[in-house]
Formats: structure tokens, C-alpha cells, sequence
């Protein structure tokens, strides 16, 4: 289920990565390479953001929306995040990471069973505060603190195997 705003969405954020600019995710950023995150941008968030939020599921998981990454209270003049994110609770400009479902910190990439492509939702979401949650947080845990609280979001979708 995506995750709405009880305001109005003021602006849509542009997410983009260099590591798959064709949607094909790379072996490299799976568990069938070195498992790295991918580089990933985006536009600036509204002035009156306070901190950056990123989930990446899997919509085509069973159950659906299997969590890859959660990654939140990033500052919002972060515009970007560099390929190979260290799987840290905490980085060195204080951002945090949740856990996903292979219940570890930080990314952990695409590894569907079989050879049956599925996609990877990277969502971007700018918020109006700067959440009170500890590291390692579940997506769950992110989206109830996030509620009522997003300004803008934006997505990419990325494919695995391409």
C-alpha cells in the first residue's frame, strides 16, 4: 500500500540513478554480485523540508513489498547518495538505517527467486521534521512516523533480472 500524505503533495521529486539510468539493475548491486547500493539522485527537496527519507521494496515479492532498504533522517540539502552505502545504523552525516527484511541493516539488493523479473520501488520521500526514531527502525515503524509529515516524494523503478 503507498504510503500518502493527510496534506496535500506540493511537489513531486525526480529520483534518478547513473548505476541503472536504463532501469536494469546491475549484478553489482545484487546478491548475485558485491550487493552495493546503487548511486541514486534527486531534485531538491521544498525549502521547508527537514529530512529525507528512502524505502526500496519489492512489489512482486510474495508477500508483496519486501523491504530492500530503509534509510531516513538524511539532511534535506542531500541531494544524492553515492554507490556503496556501508550497511552502518548510522552514517557519518547522522542519517540512519532501518532494517530490511533479510533483518540487517542498511541496503541488501535484488535477489528474487528463480529467473522471473521483478521490480525495485526507490522512493524519495522530503519531510517537515526530522523523525525521533532510533536506528534500525522497520519500514512499518518509518511510515507511521512519516504520516501526515511528507512534502514531496518521487520514485524510480528499477528491474532485476533486466
Amino acid at each position: 500500500m503507498p504510503l500518502r500524505s493527510a496534506q496535500p503533495i506540493v511537489e513531486s521529486l525526480k529520483v534518478t540513478s547513473s548505476t541503472f539510468p536504463n532501469g536494469a539493475i546491475p549484478d553489482r548491486s545484487t546478491c548475485h554480485g558485491q550487493d552495493i547500493s546503487p548511486e541514486l539522485a534527486w531534485t531538491p527537496p521544498p525549502e521547508r523540508a527537514h529530512s529525507l527519507a528512502l524505502i526500496v521494496t519489492d512489489p512482486d515479492s510474495s508477500p508483496p513489498d519486501f523491504v530492500h532498504w530503509v534509510l531516513y533522517d538524511l539532511p534535506p540539502g542531500t541531494h544524492e547518495l553515492a554507490e556503496g552505502v556501508p550497511p552502518n545504523e548510522r552514517l557519518a552525516d547522522d542519517s540512519r538505517q532501518g532494517r530490511n527484511d533479510f533483518d540487517t541493516i542498511g541496503y541488501r539488493g535484488p535477489c528474487p527467486p528463480g529467473d522471473s523479473p521483478h521490480r525495485y520501488v526507490f522512493t524519495v520521500y522530503a519531510l517537515d521534521l526530522k523523525m525521533d526514531v532510533p536506528p534500525g527502525a522497520t519500514k512499518d515503524h518509518i511510515v507511521r512516523a512519516m504520516r501526515g509529515h511528507i512534502l514531496a516524494r518521487g520514485e524510480l523503478l528499477g528491474r532485476y533480472p533486466g
